[in-house]
């Protein structure tokens, strides 16, 4: 028997089940339409105002710079660990300190262009730039 008729079985399988549920769930669940089930519940308490709500991209830019030195530290552990078992092995310390200093050379370059950039610096308020203008 061919692998593959054996993964589009288990792919159509995968399918069914899923869509058969929700098939009998509407077909034997009771239908109350009420006005309270239809409004939007924000916490118990009245909506006001629209939807769309403007965030500070900020935010966005220090979760993408925490991402990209939190991974970062996962790549630094296990190299620290393999570190002097590498040295005792017979490698040569450049062979072994050279890429890890060439990655954390280009991640020092990325976090120097992000701060040029002005991507770790936070909004300011208009009291602090004003007191900046007075001094």
């Amino acid at each position: 028997m061919n692998p593959w008729v054996a993964i589009g079985a288990l792919a159509l399988v995968g399918l069914l089940i899923p869509l058969g549920m929700m098939a009998v769930s509407s077909l034997l669940r009771p239908s109350v339409p009420e006005k309270g089930k239809t409004t939007v519940y924000e916490s118990g308490e009245v909506p006001t105002g629209t939807t769309r709500i403007r965030f500070n991209i900020q935010y966005y830019m220090v979760a993408l710079l925490f991402l990209v030195f939190d991974i970062e530290t996962v790549l630094i552990f296990p190299w620290t660990v393999i570190y002097r078992s590498a040295i005792e092995g017979g490698v040569g310390l450049a062979t072994v300190l050279v890429p890890m200093l060439v990655f954390i050379a280009v991640l020092v370059v990325g976090l120097a262009w992000a701060w040029r950039n002005g991507a770790v610096r936070w909004v300011r308020s208009p009291r602090s730039s004003q007191r900046r203008v007075e001094q």
